[in-house]
């Protein structure tokens, strides 16, 4: 009989983006007792990064711990993204269970769907919270039959059916057994019983060979390359010499330089760990995700993780505008491919390849969202860049081509149901279902080719006046649907003139589309300065000036007034892109603009283009 560890708890928790699980961790730290009374805590302390906190989404997987009446308590805060879904799957083989995490209002969404598959294909129990009960609107008690039908869909067994059901408040941090907000506790109490009675104490197996996994890795400019995992059977201590058993079948040895626990938010140094700890090692340079640690005279590998492919890519380039240069502190090729190859070390999703070009590299990621926060990241930290527009990635398989397709969800009042199926349909999405969900809210499910996603956010916005929630994650590679998919079907108002943009020359043009500058603005030629409403690129001089005369003019007195611009985020910007267009990211600025400037050399490489076409 295998002793059990009953001092310590492995938990993830899982949930859609915006369901609130980061808030609960808060809670759970300050109800344990992990921080000193006196000791500030940022709000969703678990987002440290910068864009985590504005966006409020976790993008990288955090770990913390709690001790919970003298049991240790490790809790994986992990990503909601489906872009992020690498991280998920490996936090799970770290834990003996989970807390799904369900808002009690918006109930089981396509997230939710994709990490709690990713649990029971790991044959882990769930604990169900049913979060933001205090809301008016919330509906836990459908929430929970919402939770059953997931599980049985995804083919659940009867232990995992057989789940507990914890009613809380994030924000509140209040928490009970009963669905009644009026009977929830002062405390998160009934949580951390839960987590104690139902989620297995991992075995304690510390007289027996050392195995651990790495799951996730960090950085540091000081310790190189740390690997973060757990303690799958044995011991590991600081200063041991180790083999790592490379994914290659390659054997390395090194000596355990140091070993790190993680309390509260913060990483302590330890001296030895023991079966079912996750911790983080450093000392090893060249470690990579799913790699072995074990003793040199008993080398036995864990199987491979298998890490997601990636789905989409861009090319990323060095800024060759007429303003390079002007804003960024880093723009070389030799700076920016420094840079795409250190995030390599840490985001095992992420692929770069060299290009023809030495000033272009093709980069892979698992979506729009994960690719946009690389260049957000890089703007930020003061480089510039060109990007071209995202392209599916498309894989040969059995002899035939597929592409990734994705589940798409979409929450819309009534009247906006007919166009957005009509949409849809015309960027060859298949329904799945239609549910009225009552209070003027239809509930829609669409399988939709990713190529027909990209750019379809702001169409969506506007069709739906900004009522409407969409939210899609990656299901499977099918084969490739024939035509054209999506795509934007408006041409670009280019400028022909370098120089400043000026009230009188916008004037000029804002009734042929939706300009993207202000006034004052650089312009460069080939740059984009606003959509035409039609079919077609024009180009457009919005830096005229108007002629001095010693005329007066009669409505002198008028004031000009031009119609507000339309100034575009990174990701709209991204989304609006085409393919002989580029994004041009500076720390300061982001300009669209056509990958050729000058206009009559577009004209002859379009015309060329159109008859080699047509032979």
């Amino acid at each position: 009989m295998t002793n059990l560890r009953q001092d310590l708890r492995n938990i993830a928790i899982i949930a859609h983006v915006d369901h609130g699980k980061t808030t609960l961790v808060d809670q759970l730290l300050k109800q344990s007792g992990t921080f000193r009374t006196n000791e500030h805590v940022d709000e969703r302390a678990m987002d440290s990064n910068d864009i985590e906190r504005e966006r409020g989404i976790t993008i990288l997987a955090k770990n913390t711990a709690v001790n919970y009446e003298g049991t240790r308590i490790n809790i994986l805060d992990t990503p909601g993204h489906a872009d992020f879904g690498g991280e998920v799957e490996r936090i799970l083989k770290m834990v003996d269970g989970v807390l799904l995490v369900v808002d009690a209002y918006e109930g089981c969404m396509p997230q939710t769907r994709f990490v709690l598959k990713k649990a029971l294909e790991q044959k882990l129990i769930p604990i169900v919270v049913v979060n933001k009960v205090d809301k008016d609107s919330a509906r836990p008690d459908e929430v929970v039959d919402e939770v059953i039908d997931l599980l049985i869909e995804l083919g659940a067994n009867e232990d995992q059916l057989d789940f507990p059901v914890v009613f809380a408040s994030g924000v509140n941090g209040t928490a009970s057994l009963s669905s009644n907000p009026a009977d929830q506790e002062e405390n998160m109490k009934c949580l951390f019983e839960s987590v104690i009675e139902h989620i297995p104490a991992p075995a304690d197996t510390r007289d027996q060979p050392l195995q651990f996994q790495v799951a996730l890795l960090d950085y540091s400019d000081f310790v190189g390359r740390i690997g973060i995992g757990r303690v799958m059977r044995g011991t590991i201590a600081v200063g041991q010499q180790v083999s790592v058993m490379k994914l290659d079948g390659a054997v390395k040895n090194f000596r355990v330089t140091k070993l790190f626990g993680f309390f509260g938010l913060k990483r302590v140094e330890i001296e030895e760990a023991y079966a079912g700890d996750l911790i983080a090692v450093s000392g090893m340079e060249e470690i990579n995700v799913g790699e072995t640690v074990c003793p040199t005279d008993h080398l036995e590998a864990l199987p491979p993780m298998r890490i997601d492919e990636p789905t989409l890519q861009m090319t990323f380039l060095v800024n060759n505008s007429p303003f390079a240069g002007r804003e960024g502190k880093w723009m070389t090729s030799r700076k920016v491919e420094e840079r795409l190859r250190s995030q390599l070390q840490t985001d095992v999703s992420l692929r770069v390849e060299d290009t023809e070009s030495p000033d272009a590299w093709l980069v892979s990621g698992r979506g729009e969202l994960h690719l946009s926060i690389l260049v957000e990241n890089m703007r930020r930290e003061g480089y510039e860049l060109q990007v071209s527009k995202p392209k599916v990635i498309i894989r040969e398989i059995d002899g035939k081509k597929h592409e990734p397709v994705e589940r798409v969800q979409i929450d819309v009042p009534e009247d906006c149901v007919g166009s957005i199926i009509e949409s849809l349909g015309n960027r060859k999405g298949e329904m799945l279902d239609m549910v009225n969900e009552g209070n003027g809210q239809v509930r829609l499910v669409f399988m939709v080719p990713a190529r027909g996603l990209i750019g379809y956010t702001t169409e969506f916005m506007s069709l739906t006046k900004g009522f409407g929630i969409i939210n899609h994650t990656f299901d499977s590679y099918q084969p490739l649907v024939a035509g054209k998919v999506g795509g934007r079907h408006q041409g670009a108002l280019v400028s022909m003139e370098t120089g400043k943009a000026t009230t009188y020359g916008m004037m000029g043009v804002e009734d042929r589309g939706t300009l993207f500058v202000e006034p004052g603005a650089e312009i460069y030629e080939g740059m984009i300065v606003g959509q035409n409403t039609r079919d077609g690129d024009i180009t457009v001089n919005i830096c005229k000036m108007k002629q001095k005369t010693n005329v007066r003019s009669a409505n002198k007195d008028q004031t000009n007034v031009i119609k507000t611009p339309k100034i575009m985020s990174l990701e709209e910007a991204l989304e609006f892109l085409d393919d002989d267009e580029y994004l041009e990211v500076t720390p300061v600025s982001i300009r669209l603009r056509k990958q050729i400037l000058e206009k009559g050399e577009r004209e002859r490489v379009t015309k060329k283009k159109k008859s080699a076409d047509q032979e």
